[in-house]
């Protein structure tokens, strides 16, 4: 420490004197010299000293504390674990079900609407196991994002049901997308199973897109700069996907475009409305029927495809907090126009003149959380099939029964549930549903019980 070295050099001299001869008078008088020049300089340092500590001690307590030499940092606390600590995050959500129908789940049918082997309607008696969905996203750099989900059913078949990449960095509002991914027609379309508010989608996305339409493409989003939600889209690809077919050639298959726009009501509502369009070519879609003497046929139809939709929905929170009680009613209109030729019996007869048909449908679903963690909704929807121009029945052909799928019909179900939400990342599900989707009007009764299982990182939901 600087203040003691003084001292030493002091002790240092003073050792030195008495080590000297008593003859060396002048040695000794220098040495004296030099001792008393350390010493005034000794007393000046230890009075500058003395001068800072009384300082010190009279100034005020914050100003003391800020010449106490720093604490050591203590380390923080790790961060809590979010959706990017793995690259890239993983999530699985596990689905299963029970069933009890009053009629046999094999023989379901939409009265009126071509087959088009994606609709899902009650399922299988007893117990079944649901499909889980194993997810995989990460960002890829700074510029894209990647997304893979995969289906696994309960039938032990693995279906990839996007796997898609997104870009991060395009100006003016710009968000890309390529690969496989749900399109953004409509509202229900984008939501994966899981996330639905009941355990089956309505009847019109069942019988106009197979379920859920699935887009091997690109797609292109242009948010608006404004308060006001607002975003437009457009998308194509290669059209293979109901009610559309694969393009043979190198060329793309199909138009998507789509519009949204939504805002609040205060802090306790929001809302948002859209509207959407899908023109597709169909090149022998093929699908299974019926001759007029019951006996199995293939058909096909060739030709223009066009459906439009509007949806809509309106969300309601007592001051804004969904935790405890909201309210959620949403509904979408559909119409489909198709136009060309159907072709009867394509492996045998061969028959083919003109088709023409239009189709509507829609649903309105409310849910309803009543306290934390319960729910309860209902759902009905509907369906009109048209009267179809068949051209090989107006021309007097065929009869009318040649084509038992595309007799006119007009299904409708109604469906009630309640489901129990322990955490975010479970629920279980009752449904009853009233069904009159065949074509002999008797209503089948469906009950249900469903559950969902969240595991790993899971990103938002959509709106």
């Amino acid at each position: 420490m600087p203040a003691y070295k003084p001292i030493a050099a002091l002790l240092a001299v003073a050792c030195a004197v008495l080590a000297q001869p008593a003859g060396a008078d002048d040695d000794a008088a220098a040495l004296r010299a030099e001792l008393d020049s350390l010493k005034s300089d000794y007393d000046a340092r230890v009075a500058a000293l003395e001068a800072r500590i009384a300082a010190l001690e009279s100034a005020p307590e914050s100003a003391a504390v800020a010449v106490v030499p720093p604490v050591e940092a203590v380390p923080a606390a790790p961060a809590a674990v979010s959706a990017s600590a793995f690259n890239p995050a993983i999530s699985l959500v596990l689905a299963g079900s029970y069933a009890d129908t009053s009629r046999d789940p094999g023989d379901w049918r939409l009265a009126g609407f071509v087959p088009n082997g994606g609709e899902i309607g009650p399922g299988e008696r007893s117990f079944s196991l649901g499909e889980s969905e194993l997810t995989l996203a990460a960002s890829v750099d700074p510029y894209f994002t990647g997304q893979l989900t995969v289906a696994i059913t309960g039938e032990d078949e693995i279906e990839v049901e996007e796997a898609f990449f997104r870009t991060l960095a395009l100006p003016a509002g710009l968000i890309a997308k390529g690969g496989r991914f749900f399109s953004g027609f409509g509202y229900l379309n984008e939501v994966h199973a899981h996330a639905w508010d009941f355990a089956d989608q309505p009847l019109v996305y069942q019988a106009f897109f197979g379920n859920q339409r699935a887009q091997d493409g690109v797609q292109l989003k242009w948010l608006a700069p404004t308060d006001l939600f607002f975003e437009l889209g457009a998308e194509t690809g290669n059209g293979d996907a109901f009610p559309g077919t694969r393009e043979r050639g190198n060329g793309l298959n199909g138009t998507t475009l789509f519009a949204h726009v939504g805002g609040d009501f205060g802090a306790t509502a929001s809302w948002r409305a859209g509207a959407s369009w899908i023109d597709l070519e169909a090149d022998g879609r093929e699908y299974e029927d019926a001759d007029a003497g019951g006996q199995p046929v293939i058909n096909a139809f060739t030709g223009d495809s066009r459906t439009w939709a509007a949806d809509a929905v309106f969300k309601w929170s007592p001051g804004g907090n969904s935790a405890r009680r909201y309210l959620k009613i949403q509904g979408e209109y559909m119409e489909r126009r198709e136009t060309g030729d159907l072709m009867f019996d394509l492996e045998n007869a061969a028959l083919a003149d003109s088709y023409r048909s239009t189709q509507s449908g829609w649903y309105l679903q409310g849910v309803y959380q009543f306290t934390p963690r319960w729910r309860a909704g209902l759902r009905y929807d509907a369906l009109d099939s048209g009267d179809p121009q068949i051209g090989l029945v107006s021309s007097g052909t065929l009869p009318a029964e040649a084509f038992p799928a595309l007799l006119a019909g007009d299904p409708s179900r109604t469906t009630v549930m309640v489901d129990w939400n322990p955490s975010e990342f479970s629920r279980w599900r009752l449904q009853y549903a009233w069904d009159e989707a065949r074509d002999d009007g008797d209503t089948d009764r469906q009950l249900s019980l469903q559950y969902l299982f969240g595991i790993g990182a899971h990103g938002a939901h959509k709106y």
